[in-house]
């Protein structure tokens, strides 16, 4: 039963990410002639025939010098300290068979005896099981420099995704194969110069179609899809002004990042894909609940995985082979697009796209093209490289000064006191703004939790910009407006250029409160007569 185990653990993909005495053995580094006595001794006594299953039997001859399934555990620790030491220096294979025998130490601990061991002995099994997935990774980096080739696998999951994209998705497929053109060459010379599989290319077009402004349900973002979260651990700064998941570039080389790591602890590339999609975490929890201690490869999770994770591996394999024998397959690839060429310019002053597309003489749909990262179409007050076509970097240099420096409209709000029966809802359709906006500017906790009387401070959209209009605003003679529905103080005041305070005034008001059919004087007479 043991010997099963012995050698097979290259493949092992069963690991955890927070075991505390990972921090322990992480760091030690410990030469192969230093292995403890006590574990030669155990090794020695494991191969003797006194061995059964994954229990030791103590001989008579051997009684006084008897083995306990701490002093198991206790050379398994010594094997893996020891393997750092071989890893560190490069000696992989020595590194890994030194950990097949801890495994097998492990494995021998009697934990239905000593139940107080059982959390010692998993976390040192999870402990030599990621280990030896580091060892394996790093191996491929080291041998092949290309952190492996992705395996074209053709099975029934595959050939399902091929009909698929032959079927109802080919305009998809086409429209973002014509879409990769734009990209392609950039992400393709990165993923060289990280050592990365040419393939994983074409993950944009499962991921996104090659849309730069794609958006998931998920709230995932950009070419490669990116949640808030995962972007800003990978470096993609995300504010007010800018969101670097949108920047091309910039995504390429945080997805990358991710990658090498999901590589480097799971080892194979059809796994690191599926983690890719719903978080290594995700995937972690996967393999744990099987409560077995060796998995082969992706596909002996496939059926355990979501379905949208199972099925973005096929997929994509879908993709490779399309791609290799397209008419194979029924397709005429016609040329995508051509490549997005452009300089970078740094720049230190808040400028609108369109005022810049204005003094470069080029459209402001170009220019957004270029930089799908600026929020409002507008640079950052600080330094920043906006790109611009080919030529044009010069141009913008020698005639910034003239750009005029964009300043945001100041925020305009109404003032609104809630009468029964009003909701958030409502009140945010009659100022044309959003709950969202009512909410975070007046602090409210509970969205539904407002009372009758309450004054409310609602944001206006499009700031200060006079678009919010009183209802059939029609003057009458006198100077005077006569309520309608929908109306407020506020609202006519904007109408008529003038201020609540002064409505107030004019018309002996103590309160803001109207009510339909009530005659306003909004005008003195002897602007109106």
């Amino acid at each position: 039963m043991l010997q099963r185990h012995i050698g097979v653990t290259k493949k092992v993909i069963f690991l955890t990410l927070l075991l505390p005495l990972f921090l322990i053995l992480g760091c030690a580094s410990t030469n192969s002639a230093h292995v403890s006595e006590q574990a030669k001794k155990l090794r020695d006594v494991s191969r003797s025939p006194a061995i059964e299953g994954k229990r030791v039997v103590s001989s008579p001859v051997e009684e006084r010098r008897r083995v306990t399934d701490q002093d198991l555990l206790d050379s398994a620790l010594d094997l893996t300290e020891t393997s750092q030491g071989l890893w560190s220096k490069g000696r992989l294979e020595e590194a890994i068979t030194t950990l097949d025998q801890a495994y097998v130490f492990v494995l021998q601990v009697d934990t239905e005896k000593n139940p107080n061991l059982i959390q010692q002995k998993d976390d040192l099994r999870f402990v030599i099981s990621k280990r030896i997935l580091e060892i394996y990774a790093s191996r491929y980096t080291a041998v092949n420099g290309n952190h492996n080739a992705i395996p074209l696998i053709m099975n029934e999951h595959v050939q399902k995704e091929i009909k698929l994209f032959q079927g109802r998705e080919r305009k998809f497929f086409l429209e973002s194969y014509a879409r990769s053109g734009k990209y392609m060459g950039m992400i393709v010379k990165s993923l060289k110069e990280a050592g990365l599989p040419e393939e994983l290319s074409w993950l944009p077009l499962i991921e996104s179609g090659f849309k730069v402004r794609a958006l998931s349900r998920a709230r995932a973002l950009g070419l490669w899809q990116f949640i808030p979260s995962t972007g800003y651990k990978f470096g993609l700064n995300r504010d007010s002004w800018i969101d670097e998941r949108l920047d091309p570039e910039k995504a390429t080389a945080a997805a990358i990042d991710y990658l090498t790591e999901l590589h480097n602890i799971f080892g194979d590339w059809t796994t690191v894909l599926a983690a890719y999609n719903c978080g290594e975490g995700r995937v972690l929890r996967v393999i744990r609940d099987q409560k077995v201690n060796y998995l082969d490869d992706f596909w002996d999770l496939y059926e355990r995985l979501p379905r949208e994770t199972a099925r973005y591996v096929p997929r994509f394999l879908a993709v490779l082979h399309i791609l290799d024998d397209p008419a194979k397959y029924g397709f005429k690839l016609e040329d995508p697009y051509e490549p997005l060429l452009y300089e970078s310019v740094k720049i230190k002053k808040r400028v609108h796209l369109k005022e810049v597309a204005k003094t470069l003489d080029i459209s402001l749909s170009e220019l957004k093209e270029l930089n799908p990262e600026l929020r409002l179409q507008v640079t950052p007050a600080v330094e920043y490289s906006v790109k611009v076509p080919n030529g044009k970097g010069d141009v913008l240099l020698a005639k910034i000064d003239k750009i005029p420096k964009y300043s945001p409209p100041e925020r305009a709000y109404a003032y609104h006191r809630v009468r029964k029966g009003e909701t958030l809802s409502h009140i945010a359709r009659k100022y044309r703004t959003s709950v969202r906006a009512i909410v975070r500017a007046n602090k409210i906790r509970k969205a539904r939790l407002i009372r009758v009387g309450q004054r409310l401070k609602v944001p206006l959209k499009g700031g200060a910009s006079g678009k919010i209009f009183a209802s059939s605003a029609k003057l009458l003679p006198g100077g005077k407006y006569r309520i309608k529905r929908g109306d407020s103080l506020w609202l006519i005041a904007q109408k008529f250029n003038t201020d609540t305070k002064t409505l107030q005034r004019m018309n002996n008001l103590r309160t803001t409160r109207l009510y339909v059919g009530q005659f306003l004087k909004v005008q003195e007479c002897a602007e109106a007569c």
